[in-house]
């Protein structure tokens, strides 16, 4: 029999200092929630509740379904809260802004800026059959590419990039969210339960993961915009290290994108680790180089500003 998945906390429940509003996403190891602080103000409640492990009690407390779950638990929960920590420490427009993090209820709680938007999933799924524009995957790659930078600058590293974990606010900027599979990764000492996505994980995420590095999430970032122009993920790196039959994406979208730009998802996505992009700066580097043959000039354009920021002499 499939476990349960615990109720959330009901509506007006009062966590802390935050008044529960109602459940708006979640799922695998975790519930979200719009709550109020104390001055009225929006926030999203990010709360450790791992599927198939735990029950909730009347009060709201969470408990391991049994002893043999306890460890796991435990251990996922200390996971959870290390993430908080280092998010807390981050401050950075494209990265998710994490504002408290605390202990109740017997799990551990995550406090996140509220942020109006949808996901990059989400922008693909409404599209349909109408294709993604080339000039909207750059911009907001390019943008996304500045909040990694800051985040393998800590030496983290996400190792979950995906267009499920990247959100576009409503003023079409990204923001790089859910770092539930981020670690201090750079750091080989470290010793942490594999978690992936298959399609967007790199090859080293399953079978060599003392050669984890930037190149891993540059694999995740090729993956995502391989998505965003052919409406699904690449298939998985562990069925293409048997054989691979991916197909080349200058091959397979020549008719819908410039050679360059999808020259430049061909590398990304490149097997082994040593033949894609060593840095996200050279990534986003090339992004902006682009510009397709057949795009019109147009005065002071989204890509424009972005060029001009990042250029600018510090």
């Amino acid at each position: 029999m499939a476990a349960q998945i615990p109720d959330p906390l009901p509506t007006g429940f009062q966590l802390g200092e935050y008044a529960i509003d109602r459940k708006i996403g979640g799922g695998g190891f975790s519930m979200v929630y719009l709550a109020f602080d104390p001055g009225g103000l929006p926030v999203a409640i990010k709360e450790y509740m791992p599927d198939g492990m735990v029950m909730r009690d009347p009060d709201g407390t969470v408990r391991p379904i049994s002893e043999e779950k306890d460890k796991s638990f435990r251990q996922g929960m200390k996971y959870f809260f290390d993430e908080g920590r280092t998010l807390a420490n981050i401050r950075h427009p494209n990265v998710v802004e994490v504002t408290n993090f605390f202990r109740a209820n017997e799990t551990v709680y995550m406090v996140m800026r509220y942020e109006r938007g949808k996901t990059l999933q989400r922008h693909i799924h409404d599209l349909r059959e109408e294709p993604m524009r080339e000039g909207f995957i750059r911009a907001v790659f390019i943008q996304l590419l500045n909040g990694l930078r800051e985040i393998h600058a800590q030496r983290l590293l996400h190792l979950d990039i995906k267009p499920s974990n990247i959100y576009i606010r409503q003023d079409a900027s990204p923001l790089l969210i859910d770092f539930g599979a981020a670690r201090q990764a750079l750091l080989t000492d470290q010793k942490y339960v594999p978690m992936y996505t298959p399609g967007f994980a790199a090859p080293e995420q399953y079978t060599q993961r003392d050669r984890l590095g930037p190149w891993t999430d540059i694999y995740g970032i090729g993956a995502s915009m391989y998505t965003c122009i052919a409406k699904k993920p690449p298939p998985p790196a562990s069925e293409r290290l048997e054989e691979d039959k991916m197909a080349e994406v200058q091959k397979e979208f020549a008719a819908g994108y410039s050679a360059d730009f999808l020259a430049l998802i061909d590398g990304l996505l490149r097997l082994s680790y040593t033949e894609r992009p060593q840095s996200v700066f050279s990534v986003q580097k090339r992004l902006i180089e682009l510009v397709p043959a057949h795009a019109k000039p147009v005065k002071q354009t989204l890509m424009d500003v972005i060029k001009s920021r990042l250029t600018q002499p510090l």
